[in-house]
């Protein structure tokens, strides 16, 4: 039985009841954050719990919580679910008013907040081995995108261009430049340096993102975080995108057009090697 968390109560996931007029039903007027968890221990809790925090900040959205309770809260709900290895989901609406109205209610509504957990589930084998295909488009999106909200409409239409295309991910750019993808962040090597865009209004402060820069630096390999155009994505040797799930995944092609050799490259698989070793040493030991 998956157990989940609303507004105070944990309780089975097929149990778990929100109103329709619930203001993430009506608006998309909420924030959210995954949080993945490896042997029972979530990573960089403290980093998700104060991403969540400055997204509520920004939407004038009051926290319903300390970061100590959200820990407790995210703790409790990784004891009472089966996986070792788990992805828990956590949402923050402005909660239900008796009425619908763009404008913010009262104090007197309460956030809605929820909780649930799934499996971890990270790139097998064969998709490690073969890379995974990608389609591009222009990013489409809001200009907060350094906002996790639920309001996850373009997103979701991008990545299903992905997905009728037969690919893993859709590749975003703004005015020439590269941003991130629908639901990863993506990085480019050329000519033996790794690139990837600053942090912005127009892309999501990824924890993953911070883990690869993190060993980029700490074991010498050369990188830039700067601008990229979309033309060196389009030249690149290789392309990876990365998140919480994903972890390190190479690109092989994209719009149909093979990647550097259109194999996974050795920068990459470096990375990704790095990033196991970290997994093992670090993330699954607190």
């Amino acid at each position: 039985m998956v157990t989940a968390f609303v507004n105070g109560q944990y309780l089975p996931l097929a149990e778990a009841r929100v109103s329709p007029m619930d203001r993430g039903f009506l608006f998309g007027d909420g924030a959210y954050e995954v949080i993945p968890v490896y042997s029972r221990r979530p990573f960089r809790v403290d980093e998700h719990v104060a991403r969540l925090a400055s997204t509520l900040a920004a939407m004038r959205l009051n926290n319903p919580h300390t970061a100590q309770a959200w820990k407790a809260i995210i703790g409790e709900i990784v004891a009472r679910n089966p996986w070792e290895d788990q992805s828990v989901y956590l949402q923050v609406t402005r909660g239900a008013d008796s009425k619908r109205n763009h404008a913010f209610p009262g104090p007197e509504v309460q956030p809605t907040v929820f909780l649930m957990s799934e499996p971890l589930v990270t790139p097998g084998a064969e998709q490690l081995a073969r890379g995974v295909a990608a389609v591009s488009a222009a990013d489409i999106r809001w200009l907060r995108c350094d906002l996790k909200t639920v309001s996850m409409l373009a997103n979701c239409l991008l990545r299903q261009h992905a997905i009728d295309n037969g690919c893993a991910e859709t590749v975003l750019f703004r005015d020439s430049f590269l941003t991130e993808g629908a639901a990863s962040s993506i990085f480019v090597c050329k000519d033996g340096v790794l690139l990837v865009p600053p942090k912005s209004h127009l892309m999501l402060p990824g924890i993953t993102y911070d883990v690869v820069l993190e060993l980029a630096r700490s074991r010498g390999m050369w990188h830039e975080v700067r601008e990229v155009l979309e033309a060196e994505v389009r030249s690149a040797d290789e392309l990876w995108m990365t998140s919480s799930t994903k972890e390190v995944l190479p690109i092989t092609t994209l719009d149909g057009r093979p990647v550097g050799s259109g194999e996974p490259g050795p920068m990459g698989r470096q990375m990704y090697a790095w990033y196991q070793d970290f997994k093992l040493t670090v993330m699954r030991n607190g």
